[in-house]
């Protein structure tokens, strides 16, 4: 069986991304699939430049000869954003706009059947929104630019271990109207099936509470009785064994302890700060509910070490493994 093709973007111009595209592939790990970096030489240039290495690629003209490649990296040039229009650790409208553009490029390409998955160095959601994208965030983009109407959410993975959300880039004061009964259930059904084609046999999926001591029955708050548990005996009568809900401030402790597989989570935050600080430099967020497997590094663009040859490349690796894997699985 021929290898899978990932495409990967450069992220935005303006932060580390370009630099970890260059390193990592100068990792064994590449060998997993055939790589397509999409987007400006001049970024490119940059990132070797600033990684202190240059990996070996191949330039293309067209996506057409992403399926022909021998294993070494092919570089699809685009221009979506012009040098001096860029400041390194800034947000700008260029670079966002820059970064949707290459993306863009992904997507469509996928859909052609040109690549089976796509990779992402990070972005900057503020200056994808300054370049024009009229989205909350990449993955309602993403979303919107497939036709999907269906509910979608964000995963984040470390190891063996996914979480994933009812809400996600919204303000914490909005987050009480997206606790719904509906919600929960398509998140726990998503994240099960997600899992189970990932390799899970018989996923452990938990649900946390909202409230602190998952409301203390009642007395810190009613949403663990009147819309959470309500919505896990639901999916239990269903045939799904999705258990919970638990405290967040405990209910991390069971996954670092191998006793869940994924947790679903309320909010932004009450998963992100628990995965990070498990492990940082590993994790990976991946877009779950549209028919392209899309990842990138949990972590963001670093602006205060763009420039220093300071960024590890691990995550980017893992969600390149990851990317791969389930291209893979999906051709």
């Amino acid at each position: 069986m021929t290898k899978p093709v990932v495409a990967i973007t450069f992220g935005d111009a303006s932060g580390i991304g370009p630099e970890l595209v260059a390193r990592f592939l100068t990792r064994p790990e590449i060998s997993a699939a055939q790589i397509v970096l999409v987007g400006d030489p001049w970024v490119w240039a940059q990132g070797q430049k600033i990684a202190g290495v240059s990996p070996a690629v191949n330039v293309i003209k067209d996506w057409s000869e992403a399926r022909h490649g021998d294993g070494t990296p092919m570089l699809l040039e685009m221009q979506t954003v012009a040098q001096t229009d860029i400041v390194q650790g800034q947000v700008t409208a260029a670079a966002g706009r820059g970064a949707r553009a290459a993306l863009t490029a992904c997507l469509d390409a996928a859909v052609r059947g040109d690549t089976d998955a796509v990779c992402f160095a990070p972005l900057n959601k503020q200056a994808m929104k300054k370049g024009g994208m009229a989205f909350e965030d990449e993955q309602h983009f993403f979303a919107h630019h497939l036709g999907v109407t269906s509910y979608f959410c964000e995963f984040n993975t470390l190891g063996t271990l996914w979480t994933s959300r009812i809400s996600s880039h919204v303000p914490l004061a909005d987050i009480p109207k997206y606790v719904t009964k509906e919600r929960i259930k398509a998140a726990a059904q998503l994240t099960f099936q997600t899992l189970k084609r990932a390799g899970f046999a018989q996923p452990r999926v938990a649900l946390a509470a909202l409230n602190p001591h998952g409301g203390d029955g009642g007395t810190c708050g009613r949403e663990e009785i009147d819309i959470i548990e309500p919505a896990a005996k639901e999916l239990n009568d269903e045939g799904l064994p999705i258990l919970g809900p638990f405290p967040a401030d405990t209910i991390f402790l069971k996954a670092r302890d191998g006793l869940l597989d994924s947790v679903v989570t309320m909010y932004h935050d009450q998963g992100q700060v628990a995965v990070k600080l498990l492990g940082f430099e590993r994790g990976v967020t991946v877009a779950g509910g549209l028919p392209v497997p899309i990842t990138t590094p949990a972590h963001g663009t670093a602006f205060d070490i763009v420039g220093q040859g300071k960024a590890n490349a691990e995550a980017m690796t893992q969600a390149f493994l990851l990317a791969a894997k389930m291209g893979a699985a999906a051709r």
